[in-house]
């Protein structure tokens, strides 16, 4: 893999002809600059033998040392086989995984094989063949880093559509398992692919995202121990698949500590799945924690977890019941003016975050706590609902829960 031309040529024609005797003297000899070429790469690193085999190399560095041999003596209106040559091979070494210095080296290492040969086949015997070999030496050395610089080029570019395809294909598998598919040996692949356990502790975070803010991306930046985020983009939300830390890593590498990291970073609300022990379950994980982004609140911007929201995901995942519940609870509340209604329904909101304390309540409402009694006695007649029973109690949360939930 060595010697092109570079667009220069010996300025006589009688210097080109005394080139091109001196590369055809050199053609015969070439088996013996192959072995070498590939005795000192395998010094140099032993990559080159474990990523191809010693007769392909071997054969791949003949016809690219023969072909830049015959393009240094080539007339000026050939083709440029060389820098074809060294195109092709710069695709093909992306291709097999051979590292790019070492790419470049092997070039460098072939130059120099083939100008030390040309040297000594005529030093001493033809010092009029020498002073047109060094007349000629910068293009010569030109036309060996035009073919590294082809080569590279086309190793890059390679190189990044392999990277493109590579992560085309990660996004497919992962988008499968997001959408609960069964497919034999499908999370053993989206495992290797993405480095990642095929077994584990994992949970999905879906985010209802308004890209009108520009934040969308910022949460993407969110780096910490014991978390590692993988995020997909949808048409109305970003979901993540978050490989957490070990069982035993405490509630801060468990879904506390998720939530903690999450809540205030992320550009609207948000829902987070339970944990679940594998890749394969991550379809399941996604659709509990688009369950639990359902109950949120228009307005919410918090991220919420669905083991501590049970209650209202019951109700949103059941619309139609949910609907029935609203009207049969609060069917009488709802008939009042609105700012009556807001003031009940502001009230038990208040009594329930304040665990049933009316004196509570009332601070946190500025009123008297006779006040607070009063609204949850109308509260009662309303809706035929005693709040000191238990059951009429959670008919009466779990409606309030869907009336607020409710579009519109």
């Amino acid at each position: 893999m060595t010697g092109t031309k570079s667009g220069r040529r010996p300025k006589t024609g009688h210097d080109w002809k005394l080139l091109k005797e001196a590369c055809t003297a050199l053609l015969p000899r070439l088996p013996e600059l192959v072995d070498e070429h590939l005795r000192q790469l395998g010094e140099h690193s032993p990559v080159y033998g474990r990523v191809l085999p010693y007769d392909v190399q071997w054969r791949e560095a003949e016809e690219a040392m023969r072909i830049g041999i015959e393009a240094i003596s080539a007339p000026r209106a050939s083709p440029r086989r060389d820098l074809e040559y060294a195109e092709e091979a710069g695709r093909r070494r992306a291709q097999q995984g051979l590292p790019l210095d070492l790419v470049v080296h092997s070039y460098r290492n072939a130059g120099y094989l083939v100008w030390d040969s040309l040297l000594e086949g005529t030093a001493g015997k033809d010092p009029e063949k020498l002073a047109v070999l060094m007349r000629s030496a910068t293009m010569v050395w030109s036309a060996v880093d035009a073919q590294a610089a082809v080569a590279s080029d086309a190793y890059r570019a390679t190189e990044l559509e392999l990277r493109r395809r590579t992560d085309e294909q990660l996004q497919a598998l992962l988008d499968a398992l997001l959408e609960g598919r069964s497919a034999p040996g499908l999370a053993a692949r989206a495992a290797a692919g993405l480095d990642l356990p095929e077994h584990g502790r994992y949970a999905v975070v879906v985010l209802r995202v308004d890209r009108r803010d520009g934040r969308e991306a910022f949460h993407r930046q969110i780096q910490r121990a014991g978390f590692r985020f993988i995020w997909r983009m949808r048409t109305d939300c970003e979901v993540g698949v978050v490989a957490l830390g070990a069982a035993g890593d405490g509630e801060e590498g468990g879904l506390d500590g998720l939530a903690r990291l999450l809540d205030g970073r992320c550009p609207g609300p948000g829902g987070i799945s339970p944990v679940v022990g594998g890749l394969a379950e991550l379809g399941h994980a996604r659709r509990l924690a688009e369950l639990a982004l359902r109950t949120c609140p228009p307005g919410a911007t918090g991220i919420v977890r669905l083991d501590r929201r049970m209650p209202t995901a019951l109700v949103v995942s059941q619309p139609e019941l949910a609907g029935r519940l609203v009207k049969d609870v609060l069917g009488e509340v709802l008939a009042l003016e609105p700012a009556d209604q807001a003031v009940l329904l502001e009230t038990l909101d208040a009594w329930l975050a304040c665990e049933g304390s009316a004196g509570r309540a009332a601070g946190r409402l500025y009123c008297h706590r006779n006040t607070v009694f009063n609204r949850l006695r109308r509260l009662e007649q309303l809706t035929s609902r005693s709040l000191a029973r238990p059951r009429d109690l959670v008919e009466v949360a779990l409606a309030v829960e869907a009336h607020r939930l409710t579009p519109g």
